[in-house]
């Protein structure tokens, strides 16, 4: 299952672990971006980070709920490790769900500007996506398939699956989310976000429908999926994804259509 995670430095007592400072190297340019595009939108930006900070940390709960809940043959035996977050185990689909969903009552509670407001974070998000990512290289986890792709990943035999033992190379899954996560930041910021001016909500939709779409396919080279029967839960969240996204871009396209419009 989990490993400690690799040690960055160490002072005294005090361990500071790749996995920590990639994910708050994430957090932390996520919201200088959505500050800097919500400034430069004229929206309250002060509260949208606010909102934002609140959403992310729901966000990494529900991100560590969904990787227990499905991993509770491990956790169920060692309920100390539910808390040990810096030694990786976030899924990205918990946090999906349940961080939007309390940014936007946050957001509704203090009156700042919902869909707006989500098209600010939607780039942020991603381009953390594809930071973040990298913490799963330096745990040795989230690889995919073996493969002697020019490009392959080693990993160490304490990180190898059961019945993988006698393989060396991995395809590097993580790799193929963070280029991908990067990619679909620079098509919303420098492709979507102009074109789909007029039409509040649907930058984050389109954010939604993207990033499900690429976790789809890498998914399937996964060893580490989540299973339910024969499915791959995170392939059927990435097609649940894929609808929000289809279902939300329309209801955006209807209302900027109409003389109501926010």
């Amino acid at each position: 299952m989990s490993s400690p995670g690799a040690i960055a430095f160490q002072i005294g007592p005090i361990v500071i672990r790749w996995y920590g400072i990639l994910m708050a190297t994430s957090i932390v340019v996520g919201l200088w971006l959505g500050y800097r595009q919500a400034k430069r939108e004229g929206l309250p930006a002060d509260d949208i980070v606010s909102v934002g900070q609140w959403a992310i940390l729901a966000g990494l709960v529900g991100a560590r709920l969904y990787e227990v809940v499905f991993n509770w043959d491990y956790y169920g035996r060692y309920p100390s490790k539910i808390v040990a977050v810096w030694e990786g185990g976030l899924a990205m689909h918990g946090g999906l769900i349940v961080g939007p969903l309390v940014g936007v009552w946050l957001a509704r509670r203090w009156n700042v500007p919902i869909l707006r407001g989500l098209d600010v974070t939607g780039p942020s998000i991603v381009l953390g996506q594809a930071i973040g990512r990298w913490g799963n290289f330096f745990n040795e986890e989230a690889f995919g398939r073996p493969t002697d792709l020019p490009w392959k990943l080693y990993i160490s035999p304490e990180h190898r699956p059961l019945g993988y033992a006698q393989y060396e190379y991995f395809h590097p899954t993580f790799l193929y989310e963070s280029i991908w996560d990067f990619a679909v930041f620079l098509m919303l910021v420098g492709w979507l976000r102009p074109r789909l001016r007029g039409r509040p909500g649907a930058l984050f939709f389109a954010y939604i429908g993207l990033y499900s779409l690429g976790r789809f396919a890498i998914e399937a080279l996964r060893l580490d999926s989540f299973w339910l029967g024969s499915l791959r839960v995170p392939q059927l969240a990435s097609v649940a994804g894929m609808l929000v996204a289809v279902i939300g871009m329309a209801w955006t396209n209807r209302r900027s259509a109409s003389p109501v419009t926010g």
